[in-house]
């Protein structure tokens, strides 16, 4: 497979603060891929490093083996989707979509209008006066619409309600089955999307810290609880990524761990629980359950 993004020691400061350190990683044409992390962990301005919109501190980023800065041709072949799309003052959501397909060689206005009754947007409402779901219908709308080569779609389905989501989700699958593409998805609702990615890459304080095929990272970590001595013993000259310790219980996840060392922990008497997607980044990064439901 040809690497449609590729970084290479990619670096990013805002005055003292690192907004992206040393990332390097690739990703390969086709698919929909995962870029995760807490809030500020650096996805945002990751996405706008790719998409030329800011400019590296130093490392190299190339799309379709271009550097995308100042490079209208490479852009074109783009489409950036935010959660905070700022739009002029006087656009209604027809505008957004009258707009659209000036920018976008792929564009379908047959799934644009499919995607508008779908999604009831109010298209001669102005964008300042929709609620925060209809905003981001309006986003869905066009990133799926552009059927750019490469999409990147950083939270813009984030103020859409449960109901809305699984439309969009269904929606991008259907989709992408007819007409594949590369798609880059940032989010916090990590279990939700789980199913849909093929790639993850998980960004933490500016590091990428897991970049690797969903189906590998997908039950490679086990969580063990019971006495704590018997957590720690069967814990020892294993990968620990999480520890906890409540009086003489503790809990314990363990990446990697085979079947046959599953078993062997339920025959110590441990409670063995597979981990999910979002509790293993979570566990990652460093932050409380709750805090992986926000990142």
């Amino acid at each position: 497979m040809t690497a449609i993004v590729e970084v290479s020691d990619l670096t990013k400061r805002f005055g003292d603060v690192t907004a992206v350190d040393s990332a390097t990683f690739a990703l390969e044409e086709g698919g929909i891929h995962g870029l995760l992390g807490r809030n500020g962990a650096g996805k945002t301005t990751l996405m706008q490093l790719l998409t030329g919109q800011e400019f590296a501190s130093s490392g190299s980023v190339k799309i379709f083996g271009e550097t995308p800065v100042e490079n209208a041709a490479a852009l074109r072949r783009v489409c950036f989707i935010k959660e905070s799309q700022v739009y002029p003052d006087d656009f209604k959501g027809k505008h957004v979509l009258k707009a659209a397909p000036w920018f976008f060689d792929n564009w379908d206005q047959g799934l644009a209008d499919r995607l508008v009754d779908l999604f009831d947007v109010p298209l001669e409402r102005r964008m300042k006066k929709m609620s925060r779901g209809q905003r981001s219908a309006v986003g869905v709308i066009v990133g799926l619409a552009s059927r750019a080569e490469l999409t990147f779609l950083d939270e813009p389905y984030a103020g859409l309600d449960a109901v809305a989501r699984r439309r969009f989700y269904d929606v991008l699958l259907e989709d992408y089955a007819l007409h594949q593409r590369t798609i880059v998805m940032s989010t916090h609702l990590i279990d939700e999307a789980a199913d849909l990615l093929q790639q993850i890459v998980v960004i933490d304080h500016g590091r990428i810290v897991i970049n690797a095929d969903a189906d590998d990272l997908r039950g490679s970590a086990t969580t063990l609880v019971g006495k704590a001595s018997d957590v720690e013993r069967f814990a020892i000259d294993r990968s620990v990524i999480d520890r906890t310790t409540l009086g003489g219980i503790a809990s314990v996840t363990i990446a990697g761990l085979s079947s046959h060392e599953r078993r062997e922990a339920a025959s110590a008497g441990l409670e063995t629980t597979t981990v999910s997607l979002q509790e293993l980044i979570v566990s990652r990064t460093g932050g409380s359950r709750e805090e992986g439901e926000a990142a």
